[in-house]
């Protein structure tokens, strides 16, 4: 079965990003853009709304610095406990055909990236992705229905990373990477870094769920 040739950027702004280089591309965000724009554009609140897409109908999705301004707890109408993060993350499988894909670039845990924006409530680790990966995700116990295999977690440079077509130009090449990761150890011996790892975590994952029958 083939994926549907499109691709959906959460917190889009006015210029989603296209990771696969898919031929259609949508954008979810808070706000509607300011003009027109040669992209398809939904307006939602993804702490308190689903993703306004069909179960299984996208090839991918990204969040490009993201998945970090999604609380982890929220109150709910009920006077009880929203757990918005894992609803997310459980949205994203949803609107994802079998073996659709996830492509997620995030400041993590523990360079100051992650925690200098005041908006950053969400930080991520290392491990965050466990509680969605595997035969049984950790996050079952939190409410999270979906199932993600790795395809990839790795730490990056943010501009080394904005596609995931091999060789695309929009990513840096390996001479700059090699620039940066000198620029990095200098600072490190410096002692003006806590590590020597880059800022930025990737998540390539890919959704495991029945086919659906045409």
């Amino acid at each position: 079965m083939s994926l549907p040739d499109c691709h959906l950027d959460l917190g889009c702004g006015e210029h989603p990003r296209n990771p696969y280089g898919r031929t259609r591309l949508y954008g979810v965000d808070i706000r509607a853009p300011s003009g027109p724009v040669d992209y398809e554009h939904r307006v939602a609140n993804l702490v308190l709304e689903p993703i306004p897409f069909e179960d299984s109908s996208l090839g991918s999705v990204s969040a490009f610095d993201y998945l970090e301004h999604v609380p982890r707890l929220f109150p709910d109408d009920k006077g009880g406990t929203r757990f918005p993060f894992v609803q997310l993350m459980d949205e994203i499988w949803r609107v994802l055909a079998p073996g659709g894909r996830l492509y997620a670039l995030t400041p993590a845990y523990p360079h100051p990236e992650a925690f200098v924006d005041p908006t950053h409530v969400n930080i991520i680790t290392d491990e965050s992705h466990t509680y969605f990966c595997g035969e049984s995700p950790l996050g079952r116990m939190y409410g999270f229905s979906g199932r993600f295999e790795v395809i990839r977690v790795l730490r990056t440079e943010r501009a080394s990373a904005y596609s995931a077509v091999a060789g695309s130009p929009q990513n840096h090449g390996p001479a700059k990477r090699a620039a940066r990761h000198v620029r990095r150890w200098i600072r490190f011996l410096r002692g003006k870094r806590a590590s020597l790892s880059p800022a930025w975590l990737l998540w390539e994952l890919e959704a495991v769920k029945p086919e659906t029958k045409a």
